[in-house]
């Protein structure tokens, strides 16, 4: 009967605990591809509960260490196309993806004291939108690895649409030591020959991003052009302190130049 009791009261203290939540920590160095010059850092905060990941928050930073543009993103109505939020302050600049379900909506502010324009798009399977291009290599890994072309919709903010694109590898080699796999992201049909496209590698055996290059998500202090960008992450992500998630959050962000310190 004790024995009984003891089995009920480790159940229920077992339904009642929290799930099982861990913060991770990873840093990438965004650097000039020509000249190899430091532009900025990414700070990523990784929140898992129960092994999943279920948000991310991206805070930039310029050389000197002020904290100029902040993402955040929320994975919990998909890890392909998952709802975010990105700012710049030193432009005034704003965009992300709105999700309610199977809804979705592309919204864009270009400037302090520009309007938001906003317009619907499709959240289907081949959507994919901002940090779930991660997901989105690891979940058709096998496939690109034999080589097949994997299509994919990919969301652009910034243009309040998504496109087609098309993500094949490129072969394998090594990034820091480390055995890994290139893949290329470029547009569909001929547009693809034409525009720019973005190459990443990650890790042969851990399938971790380990080098991203091409047009990043952030443009030049003047706002004109998207900054071409090698971003590095030296280090797989590592324990974090709980409250790092809101002193990041809570930090104030202000303008510096992404070109030096």
């Amino acid at each position: 009967m004790v024995k009984l009791r003891l089995m009920l009261a480790v159940s229920i203290a077992a339904l009642a605990a929290p799930a099982a939540a861990s913060l991770q920590f990873q840093e990438g160095l965004a650097r000039d591809p020509d000249s190899g010059a430091l532009l900025y850092r990414e700070q990523h905060l990784l929140d898992h509960a129960d092994g999943e990941l279920r948000r991310r928050l991206v805070v930039y930073r310029c050389t000197d260490g002020t904290a100029f543009a902040r993402k955040q993103v929320d994975y919990g109505d998909s890890s392909l196309a998952p709802a975010f939020s990105f700012e710049d302050v030193r432009l005034g600049y704003r965009e992300g993806l709105r999700r309610a379900g199977d809804a979705g909506e592309l919204w864009v502010r270009r400037g302090p004291q520009a309007a938001e324009r906003s317009a619907p798009v499709s959240v289907g399977e081949a959507l994919v939108a901002d940090a779930g291009f991660d997901e989105f290599i690891r979940e058709r890994w096998q496939p690109l690895l034999d080589g097949k072309p994997v299509p994919l919709q990919f969301a652009v903010p910034s243009r309040l649409d998504a496109y087609d694109f098309t993500v094949r590898r490129r072969g394998a080699g090594e990034v820091a030591g480390e055995p890994a796999e290139f893949f290329r992201l470029r547009l569909g049909g001929l547009l693809g020959w034409l525009a720019p496209h973005i190459d990443v590698a990650y890790g042969r055996e851990s399938r971790r991003l380990l080098r991203f290059e091409g047009l990043s998500n952030l443009r030049d202090d003047q706002g004109k052009d998207q900054l071409l960008a090698r971003i590095d992450f030296p280090s797989p992500a590592g324990p974090a302190a709980a409250g790092q998630w809101q002193a990041l959050l809570a930090e104030p962000l202000s303008a510096c130049s992404v070109r030096g310190g």
